[in-house]
């Protein structure tokens, strides 16, 4: 009974959450760390796509390469078949193959790349190619069709900028529950609208201006950003609706430990694991990796899937939250 009586008094001091949340914080910290390592310390391949334009004269050629290519990467090539090159280059900037081979009856193959399609791909392809090439007999010619910004050598500047913009989103959102609980609904919303305007802004000029890091559609950039930190305010205050002050832990989760190591911003989805690589363009951080991706080197082949993703989850953040304030307030009544 002493040992009862102890847990029960226990758990109504404030040492009782404490404890909790100090654990949860110990946990997130190793979950933190493998979800990371997990899907970015070892990127291998997968199924890549690829794009093959049909020369008859070449096909011995460039089978022999895919062969060789697919045994050395231990994956597979999704080949996609083209009559011209042209065609080829056109589902290269619909983002559909990250790489376009085209071989002759010499035993020459010359394989072009994208390196904004995906550096990670491109880099493994660029490295594997040639050694292929010697060990099937084949001249390998290796281009960029896609090169990335001379301040962007690793295409990792479209994936830092979303980064922010999803974090700093979501802090933003619980910093005003914190600090300005009598906000009301809209007033929230407003504000959180508010810093996510400004604060997309402030990424894109200091990504784009200040820094030159790569060359933004500065409004079409800042949209997106700010779009994307609106969407990550709306999570949080969705959650905090539905379960009150631990809401921090579902956002986190979501955000943090799967969208951004799933976004391929970092590792290109085809080098991701096949879960991960699945389900990342499906949650904001990945379609806002996916929609700034192809407003800053893809320009005319935008596809409305990331941007209804990211109004999906803000339209439905932001649905529940005024559904279930309206609840609590009938209920005071």
């Amino acid at each position: 009974m002493g040992a009862r009586s102890g847990w029960r008094t226990f758990r109504h001091t404030p040492f009782f959450p404490a404890t909790v949340l100090a654990l949860i914080v110990a946990a997130a910290a190793g979950l933190f760390a493998s979800s990371y390592i997990y899907a970015m310390a070892d990127p291998t391949p997968r199924t890549i796509p690829a794009a093959v334009v049909e020369r008859p004269a070449g096909e011995r050629s460039a089978r022999a390469f895919i062969d060789g290519l697919e045994k050395a990467l231990g994956s597979s090539l999704k080949v996609h078949r083209y009559r011209t090159f042209a065609q080829a280059e056109d589902a290269v900037d619909d983002q559909k193959v990250f790489a376009v081979l085209r071989a002759d009856a010499r035993d020459r193959v010359e394989l072009n790349l994208a390196s904004a399609a995906g550096a990670s791909v491109a880099e493994v392809l660029q490295q594997t190619a040639p050694k292929v090439g010697k060990e099937v007999g084949v001249s390998v010619t290796v281009k960029d069709l896609k090169p990335l910004g001379r301040g962007d050598p690793r295409g990792l500047t479209i994936f830092y900028m979303t980064l922010a913009a999803d974090v700093i989103g979501f802090i933003g959102a619980i910093q005003l529950t914190l600090n300005v609980p009598e906000l009301t609904p809209v007033a929230r919303i407003s504000f959180i609208t508010a810093y996510a305007l400004i604060g997309g802004f402030i990424i894109a000029a200091m990504v784009g201006w200040f820094l030159q890091a790569v060359h933004l559609p500065f409004v079409h950039s800042w949209t997106i950003l700010a779009l994307t930190m609106f969407t990550s305010g709306m999570v949080f205050v969705m959650f905090n609706a539905l379960i009150g002050r631990w809401a921090m832990i579902p956002t986190w989760l979501l955000m943090v430990l799967l969208g951004n190591p799933s976004s391929g911003g970092a590792v290109s989805w085809p080098l991701l694991p096949s879960a991960l690589g699945a389900v990342g363009r499906w949650l904001p951080p990945g379609a806002s990796v996916n929609a700034q991706h192809t407003a800053v080197y893809f320009a005319g082949h935008e596809h409305a899937l990331p941007y209804l993703v990211l109004a999906a989850w803000a339209l439905a953040g932001m649905g529940v939250f005024l559904a279930l304030d309206h609840r609590r307030q009938a209920a005071e009544r």
